[in-house]
């Protein structure tokens, strides 16, 4: 029997998820459906479940978003032709692309305009690769953390960068890093590595649990890269380490034999799931909490969604003669609302 859970914190929702389910929540509250998604707004398939019972069709191919219709990006980013084109047929389009994502393709376009071969350290068919490799695809080449540089080669040894899919696990960085450096020793790298603070926060928070558990559950999805990691992560450690999408995942053959398990979540995973794990594992001394850090990073609302609910508030305030206007509406109230309390609007 489970004595004991050691849960980690911070988990699950970082600020950039944070940020895209509110978005696609204002999405399906002020538009009629169906609500347009170009790719899962986050790697979470109880998230995406939410959102398609709201009337939200997820789509692979811009070109299946009808003419007209509100469109909204992922947490991901996207290439800019689809930004393009997702502008050109919607009636509203907003990208929730993620900040920290955003820089990364920044730098791409920086780097790639002043020359430079460009290897960046991804996950092949991942959706965030995908968008930062088609800011340059003549020029920036995929390099799979497992396999390392292999055959690149540049155009001009002094002019390689080096930049990365911000979900990485830190090792998987640090090993590529390494290799880059030896072989190109004027490499350039962002004075800040481009794995987002989200990503760094649970892996530590891991490797603590991992210290003390017997075994480790990383609540998350298949295709989510950052919980992925955190298995991974827990793995290197030496502790058996599962992912479970939710209660449902846990097998009790785990548990045979284990005192204290670790808990955690990936940046994209529900803490209602996290919840429902831990009363499957049923510990019988409870739970205690392993912090690490304090994360209060917040991500405004996208700029498009922000000017579109600005404008329809001041229609509506003066369609009704509102005696207040420019009173604060919801939208300038974000920071106050969790995607937690965004996913409870929609039943979840």
């Amino acid at each position: 029997m489970v004595a004991k859970v050691l849960l980690a914190e911070p988990r699950g929702f970082c600020a950039g998820v944070e940020m895209a389910i509110k978005s696609l929540t204002w999405m399906v509250q002020v538009f009629e459906p169906p609500v347009y998604c170009y790719h899962e707004i986050v790697h979470n398939a109880a998230v995406v479940r939410s959102f398609e019972d709201a009337g939200v069709v997820f789509v692979d191919d811009i070109d299946d978003v009808p003419e007209g219709k509100p469109v909204m990006l992922s947490a991901h980013g996207s290439a800019p032709e689809v930004v393009q084109a997702a502008g050109d047929r919607a009636a509203v389009m907003v990208d929730a692309v993620c900040p920290l994502v955003t820089k990364v393709h920044h730098e791409v376009r920086r780097m790639a305009g002043q020359g430079y071969d460009i290897i960046y350290i991804g996950h092949d068919g991942h959706d965030e690769a995908v968008g930062a490799i088609a800011e340059a695809p003549d020029v920036a080449r995929l390099v799979d953390p497992r396999l390392g540089l292999g055959g690149f080669a540049a155009r001009d040894g002094a002019k390689v960068a080096l930049l990365a899919q911000t979900t990485l696990g830190l090792y998987e960085w640090q090993d590529v890093l390494d290799e880059a450096q030896e072989r190109f020793p004027d490499l350039w790298t962002a004075r800040r590595s481009d794995l987002c603070y989200a990503t760094t926060n649970r892996q530590t928070a891991i490797q603590k649990l991992a210290e003390r558990s017997d075994l480790l559950l990383v609540v998350g999805s298949q295709n989510s890269s950052n919980t992925q990691a955190l298995v991974r992560v827990g793995r290197n450690a030496g502790i058996p380490a599962y992912r479970v999408d939710g209660p449902e995942g846990v097998d009790p053959v785990w548990l045979d034999d284990v005192e204290v398990v670790g808990v955690t979540a990936g940046a994209s995973a529900p803490d209602q799931r996290v919840r429902s794990v831990i009363d499957a594992v049923a510990p019988s001394d409870g739970v205690e909490l392993v912090r690490v850090t304090e994360e209060d990073e917040y991500f405004p609302l996208p700029p498009q969604l922000r000017k579109f609910m600005q404008t329809l508030q001041a229609l509506i305030e003066g369609g009704v003669a509102c005696r207040t206007p420019g009173v604060h509406g919801p939208i300038e109230l974000d920071r106050e609302l969790s995607a937690t309390d965004a996913l409870s609007i929609l039943g979840v």
